[in-house]
Parts: C-alpha cells; sequence; structure tokens
C-alpha cells in the first residue's frame, strides 16, 4: 500500500508532503519549520488567526500562504 502524500501550494509553488494525508496548520508550520514570531495564514485566501492553528485543517488540494511580519523603525 503507499503511503499517502499530501499536494498542496505553499506561498504560490507546489508543495508534497509525504505520509500526510491531513494536517492542522500548526503542524504544516511545524513541519515547514516557520519560528517566525508574527506570522499571518491564509488558507484558501481566508485569514486563519492564531488561536484558530490547532483546529484549522489544511488539506490536499489547498492553497495555504505564509507571511512573515517585520518589525521596523
Amino acid at each position: 500500500m503507499r503511503q499517502p502524500t499530501m499536494e498542496i501550494t505553499l506561498n504560490n509553488r507546489k508543495e508534497s508532503i509525504p505520509e500526510v494525508d491531513r494536517m492542522t496548520v500548526r503542524e504544516l508550520l511545524d513541519i515547514k519549520k516557520y519560528t517566525f514570531k508574527f506570522l499571518v495564514v491564509r488558507l484558501n485566501g481566508q485569514v486563519v488567526p492564531e488561536t484558530s492553528y490547532d483546529g484549522t485543517l489544511v488539506s490536499d488540494g489547498d492553497r495555504v500562504m505564509v507571511l512573515h511580519l517585520m518589525a521596523g523603525g
């Protein structure tokens, strides 16, 4: 039996994530090692609040944008 692989578009690039058929936004951030303090995540065009990262599922074919905000002065 083949291992599942999720195909998503992450920041306008096709990504294959092996051994996964679904995951939460938090799991995706961990897998991709996004560690910036201020992130904005959009899933299929909708902003996902940080409080929803653990409960929002990313599925095969989804479009995800992860942007990090930087402060300057």
